[in-house]
């Protein structure tokens, strides 16, 4: 045997795709690493060294050897290894601090140490310092290689869960962050760049274009992902309330405070927290908020304690935030606070590219919620898509597909399907979906044929009263929320998942309208 650092002993390596030599011992749901494994024996003693390089060698891996931990290290800075078996005893460098040096420098390499004085002081060493096991001097080649294979099958289960991990992350999302536009490209590689530090983001874009399903995917892939997400829409809540929401209240604070309850930065601790539509808060309510981001304390209201709180925060507007500052309705520190990472979503004008890919995607999620097959688009509807500005944003292009895959009466999405001020784009009159009306940005989403619309609280005519005057905009929203539980037959989910909006605040507008 050539006793030369990282010289290859054993079977020669298999081509990739072949079967693993253990690919009998794996469960059904750790699939076997493709080829052999690359395993690195470290010892001082050379006989000892290629006689165990040459036993594994004869299973199929790829083995290298080093004859002390510098010489190991060295092989390890050029190349990934699945395992290695290290000496406990050698001279400079021993086992054990090349076990340290190795989960340091590369955590998803399976360590076993082995040893001529099997101790259970030096075993519990081993362990605590991040070893599979350890192997005792004399030992027997078969126990050898049990123990690697134990070892190799860890190592391929740990990597399987973290691939298993990594798309509950992505499926965990209520829409992907679809799109292959340049600009969808670099916001997606910005988001994998911020989110595994805790740096406070901003998110700025127009409405419906995606910015909590950002801030969602920036904690999914941070740090904090185990911990939990909470959202708080700032324009929805007066002063009070949003207070209160925030940061708790004590029990008697006010009038109905009957117990203590804590806010969302309580509730989201060791997680994140985003605030939409920050552009909305108050100049008062921002004071408070500042003092939160800065010291990371939060004080109930009513209270007297200062509270530690680690929360990730990230906000998001609609609003120029740096023009409102200059105007006076936002506090400059507050500004510079929020905006460490700027994350700028798109409109959906600015990625027409991406249109056919989101139109599809929103047609299959449509058919798997109401259990139908998935419908196709057919090209002439895509052509009307592309001459639509969609001033609601892609949320306006999910309403639109829903709407027209639910109601196209084949497999195919027509024009005839799309809402009224698609179809004239077309040049097409009548059709699946229309009464004829005209609509605004929302508009789509609202317009249905002339039996449905019927069924509308108000009548036919979208945005009119029985006696003929436009609804207000509390009437018109009423209306639509009343029209949607009905059409999910009281289901408060579904009719949320429908209105593009939480339980919660589904809740508090039912609680409003009466309803």
């Amino acid at each position: 045997m050539n006793d030369t650092p990282g010289r290859t002993t054993g079977a020669a390596a298999k081509t990739a795709g072949a079967p693993s030599p253990f690919s009998s011992l794996t469960t059904p749901h750790a699939p076997a690493t493709p080829g052999p494994a690359r395993i690195l024996v470290v010892d001082d003693e050379a006989i000892a060294r290629d006689n165990l390089a040459l036993a594994l060698g004869r299973q199929g891996h790829e083995t290298f050897t080093a004859a002390n931990g510098a010489e190991a290290l060295e092989l390890l800075a050029g190349a990934d290894f699945d395992l290695v078996l290290t000496d406990l005893m050698m001279q400079g460098m021993d086992g054990l601090d090349l076990l340290r040096a190795v989960r340091m420098r590369h955590p998803d390499t399976e360590v076993v140490v082995v040893t001529g004085y099997p101790t259970v002081k030096t075993a519990v060493e081993a362990m605590h310092a991040g070893a599979y096991h350890y192997l005792p001097k004399p030992y027997d080649l078969d126990e050898a290689r049990a123990l690697v294979q134990k070892a190799l099958e860890k190592r391929r289960l740990r990597q399987e869960v973290a691939r298993l991990r990594e798309q509950l992350r992505e499926r965990s999302l209520p829409v992907p962050l679809l799109g292959s536009a340049p600009c969808m490209q670099a916001l997606k590689r910005t988001i994998a760049q911020v989110a595994p530090s805790d740096v406070t983001v901003l998110i700025l874009g127009e409405t419906g274009t995606g910015k909590e399903l950002a801030a969602r995917m920036v904690h999914l892939f941070s740090r904090r992902s185990e911990a939990r997400f909470l959202a708080i829409n700032c324009g929805a809540f007066n002063e009070e309330l949003l207070e209160s929401e925030l940061f708790g209240h004590e029990q008697g604070a006010f009038s109905g405070a009957v117990r203590q309850r804590k806010g969302l930065f309580e509730a989201a601790e060791g997680g994140t927290l985003f605030l939409d539509e920050v552009g909305e808060m108050s100049l008062p309510m921002q004071v408070k908020l500042l003092r939160a981001v800065q010291e990371r304390t939060i004080r109930r209201v009513g209270g007297t304690a200062d509270i530690p709180v680690d929360v990730r925060l990230l906000a998001a507007t609609n609003k120029d935030l740096a023009a409102e500052a200059a105007a006076g309705r936002f506090r400059y520190d507050l500004y510079y606070r929020l905006n460490v990472v700027v994350l700028r979503m798109p409109p959906l004008a600015e990625r027409m590219e991406d249109v056919p890919l989101l139109a599809q995607y929103f047609a299959e999620k449509a058919a798997r919620d109401t259990g139908r097959p998935a419908p196709h688009i057919a090209p002439e509807t895509l052509g009307v898509l592309a001459r639509y500005p969609f001033p609601g944003n892609v949320r306006e292009l999910h309403n639109i597909i829903e709407r027209a895959a639910v109601l196209c009466a084949g497999d195919v999405i027509t024009p005839a399907d799309l809402p009224p001020d698609l179809r004239a784009l077309a040049g097409i009159a009548g059709g699946a979906g229309g009464n004829g009306g005209k609509g605004g940005a929302a508009g789509p989403a609202l317009v249905l044929r002339a039996d449905e619309a019927a069924r509308m609280p108000g009548g036919a005519g979208e945005g009119m009263t029985p006696d003929g005057r436009p609804m207000t905009l509390d009437e018109n929203e009423r209306a639509h929320i009343e029209w949607v539980l009905e059409l999910a037959g009281g289901n408060r989910t579904q009719a949320a998942k429908v209105l593009d909006i939480d339980r919660a605040s589904l809740w508090r507008k039912l609680k409003r309208y009466g309803l």
